[in-house]
């Protein structure tokens, strides 16, 4: 997902805790938090009240331990993209030896204490999802491979594994379908927005499919990964993490996931540009709402099933 600049009143080189937060992606942090809590409660069996708290925390640490690793290795690439220029390392008000060492912090941290506090194999993924983060996706496959988004992916659809992981201590097949969601939704969420942000990645040089193939191309990539994701979600339904609800908003928003997507690749370069992508724009602001009302019909199926009123049975 993207993050969004957190307001400060700090100018160039005087930091304040705006900026230092903002470092950590609340945006993306939020979804990470979303998702785990989804694990977490969609998981057989229960923990107190206080661990299932600690957590999510340390998984929301660690996720934003990851954001500022990135935007300490990324940010010679973020002093040219419109998009990211006021961040703030760019803009001045951060430097990139202090993002570099708060990041190493809090990873450690957040590795540690989620391990002690709920077990060693939810830690280790928590641990293995930062390092494919910042080692394998932004220093290795952002700059190499317009197949960048799709591997890299990956790492932010550990969360809900790492939730489940949590309480249970196990591997399961329903969190791995939690990861399939996320990681098939990722590549179109960051086509559509690379459709209408093309000349950023232009001037950065980062091989984003737009670039290294073309809008064509990328047009009809959207619509191949939103038809697997479609069958994906909707599958889900028929499954322990799904039921009545789940299903219903499954139906509908993949439909008019679909049906963006189809209007999408129908589009040429000549209407997209005289409406300054406007297509795109809204297929880009759906796929934000679209994640979260998976998730959270996930939860609402974990919270009733209890009482009888969620899932199947």
């Amino acid at each position: 997902m993207t993050d969004a600049s957190i307001p400060t009143q700090a100018t160039a080189g005087e930091a304040g805790f705006g900026d230092y937060f903002a470092l950590l992606k609340p945006r993306v942090m939020a979804l990470v938090v979303f998702t785990a809590f989804a694990g977490l409660l969609a998981a057989p069996g229960s923990v107190h009240p206080l661990v299932g708290f600690c957590a999510i925390l340390f998984i929301a640490v660690g996720g934003g331990a990851s954001g500022a690793l990135n935007m300490w290795w990324d940010a010679d690439i973020d002093r040219i993209m419109r998009r990211t220029r006021n961040r703030p390392i760019p803009s001045g008000r951060v430097q990139e030896g202090e993002a570099l060492s708060l990041g190493l912090a809090l990873s450690g941290f957040a590795v540690v204490m989620l391990a002690l506090a709920t077990n060693i194999l939810a830690g280790a993924l928590l641990a293995f999802t930062i390092f494919f983060y910042v080692v394998v996706y932004s220093m290795w496959l952002k700059r190499s491979t317009p197949q960048n988004i799709v591997i890299g992916g990956l790492a932010g659809a550990f969360p809900p594994l790492i939730g489940w992981v949590a309480v249970t201590g196990e591997m399961a097949m329903e969190p791995w379908l939690m990861v399939a969601l996320t990681f098939m939704w990722t590549p179109p969420h960051f086509w559509a927005l690379a459709l209408f942000m093309r000349s950023d990645y232009d001037d950065a040089g980062v091989p984003m499919l737009t670039v290294t193939h073309g809008r064509r191309a990328t047009r009809v990539h959207i619509l191949v990964y939103t038809i697997l994701l479609a069958l994906l979600a909707v599958g889900m339904g028929f499954t322990s993490l799904g039921g009545p609800l789940y299903l219903s908003v499954a139906v509908v928003l993949n439909a008019l996931f679909l049906l963006g997507a189809v209007r999408i690749w129908r589009r040429d370069e000549t209407d997209a540009e005289a409406d300054n992508f406007a297509t795109e724009r809204r297929f880009f602001r759906l796929s934000l709402l679209y994640l979260f009302l998976h998730f959270g019909a996930i939860l609402a199926e974990a919270v009733l099933r209890p009482y009888g009123l969620g899932g199947w049975a």
